[in-house]
């Protein structure tokens, strides 16, 4: 009766012990570690089964079972063990259970011939040994060792309690498991949704500031720094075989900006010295955990700035060309992840992506502007054109409309157009009549020589641009830039037959070159200039031809008229002087025609004044009286 009492309180406690760890378990929630349980359980199956000490060891990525749990062990016996993780094989009792995946009870190790850790047992002293394996699907993920300082072996009852635990340890180890794998399996969701949330972020600034690209690159690299959990991170664009600090963002600011001022005026080499320079030479990701280990790295002085060690480089990449790199760094020595490093490769993307945009976007503002300029360029010649055909006659509305025109077209502060007048280069137009300076100019007439542009134009007969004639050694008339305070001149000749009739002069107050095309306009003003002035020289000679041909038809015509009142009047003289007369004074343009006949004694006879085209008589006057 008294064994019976013994057996029931020992199946109590047993009971108890098991009820006691399920509840540690059910305690367990995520972030909880399996550590305390086995450590419950190896205390509680050494003191239920007698043993002296207990260890419970798992399975590791190397593939050996570490100590995590122990309980009576002396620190030096924890200490071997911890030291010593175990490979399954028969030297070791835990090395034993995890090859035959069963439980392995040695009365005596030290009569067991395949026991080969005697530094192991001395340390401890034990010679009892029971292990029991933690069993998942089949597998040896652990095992419990339960040890005994004398030969006295476990009883079935001992054996099959320490069973029990194991399953219980492995129920703990289980949860545990699957808390870490769904801890991680949010951690990878939440920074999916992070990484993605900030791609559409950068999506968003590109498609809101599409042509701004400092700030899509800004974005990128601030993305990129914040994301990786880096400190640093730098973005460069290539020009030539150098690329170009464009864009960064720090966390620290201070330093930042100090790694900043240091990249500013310094062009990184496409060479092998640099992570940066690296990723370009290769045209792929380079990754260097700790630039301090890496002996091709030579920038020591931005390392010393910026005190990072892990270092990614990432190419920008178009059509296999690199056209930059993103750099991001770590003050510590930690490697990236892939996801890390493929969300960089992500924002390179996205960063050629923008620089493309702009890049197309520049090229149409650019070709617009272009056509533009071009439109406006020829409206602006069809209208002096216009104004030459309204013009046949005279040449100022031309001129003045060319002054006007350069001016305006070309951005010119003043316009001047010279022409040849009196064997003198005179001021013919200009755009800017009321200033004092002009009317100075205009009072100056230019001679060929080299002493200002015009007169250089005159002189070479092409046309000539100087860009600052402060500068300009063979311009010596500093009284006129004096007066009109001006820096570029671009001068282009009228040319006639080779010969220079005038000159277009546009004048700058700063020094402000004009570009090929502006200069190109103002030569087509010149010839359309010249083709003015040799329609209105044109008109000029026609109109005296008209004039010459009308007056001698005028006068063959009163030759006519006076043969015709001749052969009218055979016998009368007086019809035939009276027409001879009024068509005198008419064609000679005469207040009086008088046709004298001499009389008997020697006087006029008579004479005849013209009025309104018509012959009126004059009364005969007295002998005497003219």
């Amino acid at each position: 009766m008294e064994r019976l009492g013994s057996e029931l309180e020992v199946a109590r406690e047993q009971q108890a012990a098991t009820s006691e760890i399920l509840h540690l378990i059910s305690r367990m929630g995520p972030g909880s570690k399996a550590e305390p349980v086995l450590e419950a359980i190896v205390a509680t199956a050494a003191r239920l089964c007698g043993a002296e000490f207990a260890l419970a060891h798992l399975l590791k990525d190397d593939r050996r079972y570490h100590t995590v749990a122990s309980n009576n062990a002396n620190a030096a016996l924890v200490k071997y063990a911890v030291e010593h993780p175990m490979p399954p094989g028969r030297g070791s009792l835990t090395s034993r259970t995890a090859l035959e995946g069963r439980t392995i009870h040695v009365e005596d190790c030290l009569a067991d011939a395949e026991y080969t850790f005697p530094e192991f047992q001395r340390i401890g002293g034990f010679r009892t040994m029971l292990g029991v394996p933690l069993l998942r699907d089949g597998a040896v993920i652990g095992v419990l060792g339960l040890l005994k300082s004398v030969v006295a072996p476990f009883t079935d009852a001992q054996i099959a309690l320490v069973t029990t635990f194991a399953d219980q340890a492995v129920i703990a180890l289980q949860n545990v498991r699957l808390f870490e794998a769904e801890q991680a399996r949010t951690r990878e969701l939440t920074e999916s949704l992070r990484q993605q949330t900030a791609t559409a972020d950068v999506l968003k600034v590109i498609s809101r500031s599409a042509f701004d690209l400092q700030m899509v690159l800004d974005t990128l690299v601030e993305s990129a720094t914040r994301l990786c959990d880096a400190d640093h991170a730098w973005l460069f664009l290539r020009d030539g075989d150098f690329l170009h600090w464009f864009s960064s963002f720090g966390h620290a600011t201070e330093v930042h900006e100090r790694i900043r001022d240091y990249f500013k005026p310094l062009d990184v080499p496409m060479d092998r010295g640099s992570v940066t320079g690296r990723a370009a030479v290769e045209a792929r990701v380079v990754h260097v955990p700790d630039v301090l280990a890496d002996p091709e790295y030579a920038w020591g002085g931005a390392q010393a700035i910026g005190g990072y060690r892990a270092a990614l480089g990432v190419p920008l990449l178009r059509d296999g060309r690199v056209m930059g790199v993103i750099f991001v760094a770590k003050l510590i020595p930690e490697p990236y992840t892939e996801k890390q490093i493929e969300l960089v490769a992500t924002f390179a993307d996205q960063a050629v992506i923008a620089i493309e945009n702009v890049r197309l976007f520049e090229e149409v503002q650019a070709r617009t502007r272009e056509v533009a300029e071009t439109l406006e360029y020829q409206t602006a010649t069809s209208d002096v054109l216009g104004v030459i055909s309204r013009s046949p006659s005279d040449i100022q509305p031309v001129l003045d409309a060319i002054a006007q025109t350069a001016a305006q077209l070309c951005k010119a502060d003043f316009a001047f157009v010279y022409k040849l007048d009196a064997g003198a280069f005179q001021v013919a137009a200009t755009n800017n009549a009321e200033s004092d300076w002009v009317q100075y100019v205009r009072s100056s007439p230019v001679t060929p020589g080299r002493d200002t542009v015009v007169a250089r134009v005159l002189f070479e007969k092409r046309t000539v641009h100087v860009e600052d004639v402060v500068v300009d050694r063979e311009y010596t008339d500093r009284e006129r830039q004096r007066l009109g305070n001006y820096h570029t001149v671009l001068g282009v000749p009228l040319l006639r037959d080779d010969v220079v009739i005038g000159a277009i002069l546009l004048v700058n107050t700063a020094v402000q070159p004009f570009t090929a095309k502006q200069i190109a306009l103002v030569e087509t003003f010149a010839d359309q200039a010249v083709i003015a002035i040799n329609n209105v020289a044109l008109f000029e000679e026609v109109q005296a031809r008209t004039r010459d041909l009308s007056e001698a038809l005028n006068y063959q015509t009163a030759t006519s008229d006076v043969l015709n009142v001749i052969s009218r009047s055979p016998a009368a003289v007086e019809p035939v002087l009276e027409a001879i007369v009024t068509t005198a004074a008419q064609l000679c343009a005469a207040e009086y025609a008088f046709v004298a006949r001499c009389s008997e004694n020697g006087m006029p006879a008579g004479c005849r004044k013209p009025h309104g085209g018509g012959a009126h008589p004059i009364p005969r006057e007295e002998p005497g009286a003219h």
